[in-house]
C-alpha cells in the first residue's frame, strides 16, 4: 500500500483548493519541528531531557526541560523561512518577532510546544498544538494575534505516543499523518476523520469535582448514574491529563472533553488557553463534525482580549457538547 507524504498532500491542496504556497512551506516546517521534538521525546533519559528546569513560564508554572527544548525547536525551525511575521508561544510572555536578518511573511504562528508536561517523566503520550493566523501587518504586536478562532487558516497537533502522528486541518476536513521512522516522512494514513455525534465516553478531571459549578456537577452525575439515570445509558470516563491525548482519542472514536472553570480561581473563566489550545482544537473538532463551546457560546466566535486569555472548554461529539451547553444556558 502506498501513502501520500505530507508534502504531496499539501501540493495537492495547492492545486485543488488554491492553498497559498507559503502556507504549505509553513506547515512543512512545523512538521519538521514536530519530528525533531518527537526524537527528543523518544530519547527521554538517554538524551538527558527529563526532569524539571529551574524556571517558570509566563503562567507561573514550573517548566520541564522538554518544555524549554520544544519551544526552542519550534522557534529555530520557523524564524528564518520567510513565511511568518511573528510567533507566539504559551511559554513566552510576549510575541516573538522575526529577526531583522530574515524576511517576513504573511502569517502568525501560535503554539503550545509541549502539552501534557506532567506526563513527560512517566512516559505517557504528550503533544504539540499549533495554530496559524493571517498577519494583517508585519509588526509583532500582541494586538496582531487577537483574532477570533474563525480567522485560523490552519490548525493541528502532533501527538507523541506509540506512533508519532500529525493531525491537521487547512479548512477542508481533518487528516491524520503518521511518521514513518524508516523514511522520516509523515504519511497520510486517514483522511476526513469524522467524530460520531453520539458517545458514551467523557473526559474530565474528577479530582476537581468539589470546585465545579452546578451545571458541570449535574452533567457528570448524570453520566455516572448510567443506564439507571436520566441519560438512560452507561458512560465510561477517560482522563490522560494531556489535552492532545484526550482530544486525539475523541477525534478517533468520539467522546466529550471537559475542562470547566471552577471556584479555585473564580476571577478566571477557565484553565486552558484560548489562543494556544482551545482555538486550534476547536477548529479541528468542528472540521471533524463535532462541536466546541465554553459552556455558553461557540469557542471559535470568542473575540480574544489578551494573548494568554483562558477559557472553559467543552468539545467533542456534537450531541453531548450541545447537552452540556444547554445545562449552562438553561
Amino acid at each position: 500500500m502506498s501513502f501520500l507524504t505530507l508534502t504531496h498532500y499539501l501540493i495537492r491542496c495547492e492545486r485543488t483548493s488554491g492553498m497559498d504556497p507559503n502556507l504549505r512551506l509553513l506547515i512543512e516546517t512545523v512538521g519538521r519541528a514536530v519530528k525533531t521534538i518527537s526524537h527528543a521525546v523518544g530519547r527521554g533519559a538517554l538524551g538527558g531531557v527529563l526532569g524539571t528546569a529551574s524556571s517558570t513560564n509566563v503562567q507561573g508554572e514550573t517548566q520541564k526541560k522538554l518544555d524549554i527544548l520544544a519551544n526552542e525547536m519550534l522557534i529555530e525551525a520557523n524564524e528564518w523561512g520567510g513565511t511568518l511575521a511573528a510567533m507566539a508561544s504559551e511559554e513566552l510572555e510576549e510575541p516573538l518577532g522575526i529577526p531583522v536578518a530574515y524576511p517576513r511573511g504573511n502569517y502568525l504562528l501560535l503554539f503550545d510546544p509541549l502539552d501534557g508536561s506532567s506526563n513527560i517523566d512517566v512516559n505517557v503520550s504528550i503533544g504539540t498544538i499549533f495554530s496559524v493566523l493571517p498577519a494583517h501587518h508585519p509588526r509583532a504586536e500582541e494586538s496582531a494575534f487577537l483574532q477570533p478562532g474563525t480567522s485560523q487558516v490552519c490548525a493541528g497537533y502532533g501527538v507523541y505516543g506509540p506512533q508519532t502522528q500529525l493531525v491537521l486541518t487547512v479548512g477542508h476536513g481533518v487528516h491524520e499523518f503518521t511518521l514513518d521512522t524508516n523514511t522520516g516522512s509523515f504519511l497520510l494514513t486517514r483522511e476526513n476523520l469524522r467524530i460520531p455525534e453520539q458517545t458514551r465516553e467523557f473526559a474530565i478531571n474528577m479530582s476537581n469535582a468539589r470546585h465545579w459549578d452546578a451545571p458541570v456537577k449535574r452533567y457528570v452525575e448524570e453520566c455516572v448514574a448510567g443506564a439507571d439515570g436520566p441519560r438512560g445509558k452507561d458512560f465510561n470516563m477517560r482522563w490522560v491529563g494531556s489535552m492532545v491525548s484526550d482530544v486525539h482519542r475523541i477525534v478517533q472514536r468520539g467522546g466529550i472533553f471537559i475542562y470547566p472553570r471552577d471556584r479555585r480561581e473564580p476571577d478566571k473563566p477557565g484553565k486552558l488557553r484560548l489562543m494556544y489550545e482551545a482555538n486550534p482544537m476547536s477548529l479541528l473538532i468542528e472540521q471533524a463534525g463535532g462541536a466546541a463551546t465554553d459552556g455558553r457560546r461557540r469557542i471559535l466566535d470568542i473575540q480574544p482580549t489578551s494573548l494568554h486569555e483562558r477559557v472553559a472548554v467543552f468539545l467533542g461529539s456534537r450531541e453531548e457538547v450541545e447537552y452540556a451547553t444547554k445545562l449552562h444556558t438553561g
